[in-house]
């Protein structure tokens, strides 16, 4: 793993997920409340919610791609079709929520957030399923 090796916890990095699409669900209301005002917008503030929105999911694909797919899921051997099957259903989960970050940067559909949930729910499964205490520092 990368400097500094061993003192990141897993769990830790899913809370932060966590976080990061409620403050993406909470941007993309904001936005959406600040849009439909009658009369002259604040553009300062929906200007600062949407770039606030395009922060939170860029960490969430760092976190995604940097931690996870990078550190975290080691590739299997193919001639073990459980751990194999394992593999490809995480990195796949994984993948679809680096799409669904990118969807969320391109506008403010809230399905977006649902889908970070469910699919971060899960990874959770997937990743600690029985062997959480491997996975943990």
């Amino acid at each position: 793993c990368e400097i500094p090796c061993g003192i990141y916890g897993d769990k830790l990095r899913v809370q932060l997920l966590e976080e990061h699409i409620l403050t993406v669900e909470k941007s993309m209301q904001q936005i959406a409340e600040l849009s439909a005002a009658p009369g002259d917008k604040n553009y300062h503030q929906l200007v600062r919610w949407i770039d606030n929105k395009e922060q939170h999911a860029d960490e969430i694909q760092e976190i995604v791609s940097q931690y996870f797919m990078t550190q975290r899921i080691k590739p299997a051997d193919p001639a073990d079709k459980a751990k194999s099957d394992l593999y490809l259903r995480q990195l796949t989960l994984l993948h679809q929520m680096l799409i669904q970050a990118m969807k969320a940067k391109q506008g403010t559909d809230l399905k977006t957030v649902e889908s970070l949930r469910q699919l971060l729910a899960d990874f959770n499964k997937a990743y600690f399923g029985e062997e959480e205490k491997s996975h943990t520092h």
